[in-house]
């Protein structure tokens, strides 16, 4: 069995939990348990994670999707409870940032391209130009599931990137920040159809996706749309 549970979203699907612009996701497999962003606020994060009984130093590791504050927010006072799970951050990060987390005794791991990081758990790599961006993929028994920070390089082509890197297999489920807040119906249609063009089953947007967008994908995704924010689990097997 595979647990994602989101620890930090300014969507709120749990009313136990507190709200914040950011996003953090837990990923708990038989292997490992992986901290996907840190939200962008401490207290929140291990307030979050404390409701949902998720201990902090039971995290084998940090992945971080970009640099953005609402990503990396939650980072210093995680490291205060757990500075032995390994933090993978992008080659492109700063090196200032890099220092910091080194100088709390934890490890780092550069990212740059697409490869495992723990048994299952995928990085796409640094993708986009502006705002270099990682996301993860989960291998699952019924396909792979691919969860996005803040899709600055785009959630299609992300989700292009993942097709071409695993032939053949299937996509169960998209989640995670779209980052289309701003964006037109025109576009937000756009997207759904080359989603489900290229097979992507279930949806989950959330963070900077938009209410618009939620609305759209609810609509067009039917009972293949997932409500997610903080607080939502989704167990896999």
């Amino acid at each position: 069995m595979i647990k994602i549970s989101v620890v930090f979203d300014n969507c709120v699907v749990d009313n136990r939990l507190t709200g914040g612009w950011g996003f953090a996701c837990l990923l708990e497999t038989p292997a490992s348990t992986v901290l996907f962003d840190t939200g962008g606020d401490n207290s929140i994060l291990l307030n979050n994670m404390s409701k949902l009984r998720i201990k902090p130093k039971q995290v084998d590791a940090v992945v971080l999707s970009h640099i953005d504050g609402d990503h990396t927010g939650g980072l210093a006072n995680f490291l205060e409870i757990n500075n032995t799970a390994t933090i993978c951050l992008l080659r492109s990060f700063p090196d200032s940032f890099k220092e910091m987390v080194k100088s709390s005794g934890a490890k780092t791991e550069e990212i740059y391209a697409n490869r495992q990081l723990l048994p299952g758990i995928y990085t796409t790599g640094e993708l986009g130009n502006e705002i270099k961006e990682q996301s993860l993929v989960l291998e699952t028994g019924t396909g792979l599931v691919i969860i996005t920070g803040c899709a600055h390089p785009g959630i299609v082509e992300i989700t292009k990137t993942v097709k071409a890197a695993f032939p053949g297999k299937d996509i169960r489920l998209v989640m995670g920040g779209f980052h289309l807040k701003a964006a037109s119906d025109a576009r937000n249609m756009s997207i759904i159809s080359s989603l489900k063009q290229m097979g992507v089953a279930k949806a989950a947007p959330s963070h900077c996706s938009g209410d618009k967008t939620r609305r759209l994908f609810k609509e067009h995704y039917g009972s293949n749309y997932i409500e997610s924010g903080a607080g939502k689990i989704i167990e896999l097997s």
